[in-house]
């Protein structure tokens, strides 16, 4: 059950906004769509410092992409000046898509990520009203070797340690990245991660990683779902070893982590990158309690045929004390587990494309 409180579900797709709601996760009101017709690659809920704001990453094929948020729980949104995510006309280039929205650690109140396309990282200290850019990652000599992913070139992870300073990013493609001091210098973090359709298929960067999830009790382990990859790193990713047997494929794009138990993460495999449906169109979610050495299934009440792919930050994770397991599919269903993803129950049916659900408790 829910600590106290009712689970608010963010639900992004192709063409607008969903918010579901529910007391027990059992039963589900969802709202009328958000933003519609416009697409929503990323959501974001913020629960600290006793508010809940949400953010919606917005993109419309009229006005451009923006940055929005809401305080009480989507009934009215405001948009940042200029919205909220802008490059200087210097630059020579502009905001496509905000794919990312990351509230830091409880210790800084008023930080907030935000990881774009083209690839670039920007920084918010005020809740997520203006972002400035980060320097150290968009003038890294590596930049112009970084391609795009079949989505776009995207960062599309980003990751703040709460234990100190360390900040991780992933990007398709360039691979994962680190820093050690905030954001201000970065170092390629890829060691151990194959990259097959490279000519050097073991190269310092450029490997397509397609997720990062940090463990939430030992901020030194990570856990990474690649293109063709399943890996684990205990060493803030300076090494990464494969975690992929056991697993039906290791092609996917899913990769959460439980809020406080160490080892414990999930992925949703799905079959090679020419046909991106679950293997044998049996969708299933497979989580590891032991840091990757053995896997279980998980699929009750979930279709016997299904053959829709679940992209990256499709799915995620709650903080009740049972924690909730989450995703929707391109299909446009979406499904909630209330025991940590053996078994699911419908949320929502026959909605578009579902690109990003974030779910968080807010109190009752």
């Amino acid at each position: 059950m829910p600590a106290s409180g009712t689970i608010v579900l963010a639900i992004g797709t192709k063409k607008g906004l969903w918010l579901a709601s529910s007391p027990d996760r059992e039963t589900w009101t969802l709202s009328e769509p958000k933003f519609l017709m416009e697409e929503i690659p990323s959501v974001g809920i913020d629960t600290r410092g006793g508010r809940t704001r949400l953010f919606a990453g917005r993109m419309s094929w009229h006005f451009g992409p923006c940055i929005a948020h809401s305080d009480d729980l989507g009934e009215t949104w405001a948009e940042p000046q200029e919205g909220g995510i802008r490059f200087d006309a210097d630059e020579g280039v502009a905001l496509e898509r905000i794919w990312q929205i990351q509230p830091d650690a409880d210790h800084r109140p008023g930080v907030v990520w935000a990881g774009c396309q083209p690839i670039s990282v920007w920084k918010s200290t005020d809740h997520g009203e203006t972002f400035e850019l980060n320097r150290g990652l968009w003038d890294h000599p590596h930049r112009s070797e970084w391609g795009a992913g079949f989505g776009g070139a995207a960062a599309h992870t980003v990751l703040p340690s709460p234990a100190d300073e360390t900040l991780h990013v992933a990007m398709s493609t360039g691979g994962v990245y680190r820093s050690d001091d905030g954001g201000t210098s970065w170092q390629p973090r890829n060691k151990g991660i194959s990259a097959y359709f490279m000519p050097d298929p073991n190269p310092e960067f450029g490997q397509c990683v397609h997720k990062v999830a940090r463990d939430a009790v030992d901020p030194d382990r990570l856990f990474a779902q690649n293109h063709h990859g399943v890996y684990a790193s205990t060493d803030r990713g300076d090494s990464w070893q494969s975690i992929a047997e056991g697993l039906p494929a290791d092609f996917g794009f899913v990769m959460l982590t439980h809020p406080r138990r160490t080892g414990t993460a999930w992925v949703i495999p799905l079959k090679a990158d020419g046909e991106r449906i679950p293997p044998g169109g049996h969708l299933q979610v497979h989580r590891t309690d032991d840091g990757g050495s053995t896997w279980q299934a998980g699929d009750a009440g979930l279709p016997r045929a299904e053959y829709n792919a679940v992209l990256r930050d499709a799915a995620c994770v709650d903080t009740a004390d049972i924690p909730g397991v989450y995703f929707g599919t391109r299909g446009g269903t979406v499904y909630a587990s209330a025991d940590e993803g053996r078994t699911f129950r419908e949320v929502a049916r026959n909605l578009p494309d579902v690109l990003s659900v974030r779910a968080a408790v807010v109190p009752a």
